[in-house]
């Protein structure tokens, strides 16, 4: 009986040796593998109507454009001078950010009166707001997305807007993210949602077109 009962314990350590073995294996990472990802393509160059474009501004904050450097050193140096180019074309701007952020816009892209406010909850601005409503009051169809960041909201927003028949334009110099590998896949996934544009059509309808501010033109 002492036998039996040694050789049924030595059996079962060996199966649970063996299954942690097997555990441990599955659990093993794998090798690295290296990903080659599509080339952003070029900015294209549009033209558009400011009766019908809109400018939507996300997030240009100072509690996130303290904390990322690329806010202050390359986007707001952008988006400084083409907001004075959308103010004189007289475009609609609305803004859009967190309750605890309405109040602290960067002043150089800061709102002016009459400009739309929205509160968000969600990354994505339309989602349970009336940004939908207040752009059609106005005949919206085509909207410029700005702001931090384009792995986050700028993504988000955009296929908010496709899923309401806006044709979106996004330039390049005025959203980035937390790292250039970030930035990449954000202009990739903008580009590849929705209704997708890979090649960068100018103003394919319905789909984002990625562009640069100096590359816009009011008409």
């Amino acid at each position: 009986m002492t036998l039996f009962r040694t050789v049924l314990l030595t059996s079962a350590v060996s199966l649970a040796c063996l299954s942690a073995s097997a555990q441990a294996a599955e659990r093993a990472p794998g090798k690295m593998q290296t990903v080659q990802m599509p080339a952003t393509p070029e900015p294209a160059r549009v033209t558009l109507d400011p009766k019908t474009t809109a400018l939507v501004v996300l997030d240009y904050v100072e509690d996130i454009c303290n904390s990322q450097a690329t806010c202050k050193s390359q986007m707001l140096p952008a988006m400084t001078p083409f907001m004075a180019q959308v103010r004189k074309a007289g475009l609609t701007v609305a803004y859009g950010t967190r309750e605890q952020n309405m109040t602290k816009w960067l002043k150089e892209v800061a709102p002016a009166a009459g400009d739309i406010k929205i509160i968000n909850t969600a990354q994505d601005r339309f989602y349970g707001t009336d940004l939908d409503k207040q752009l059609q009051a106005k005949g919206i169809k085509t909207l410029i997305l700005v702001g931090w960041k384009i792995s986050g909201s700028i993504t988000y927003t955009s296929v908010g807007a496709m899923a309401h028949d806006y044709t979106v334009v996004i330039p390049m110099n005025t959203t980035s993210a937390g790292s250039p590998y970030e930035t990449t896949i954000g202009f990739y996934n903008v580009l590849n949602s929705g209704n997708a544009n890979l090649a960068n059509q100018p103003l394919k309808p319905k789909s984002v077109t990625l562009t640069r501010t100096d590359l816009i033109t009011f008409q």
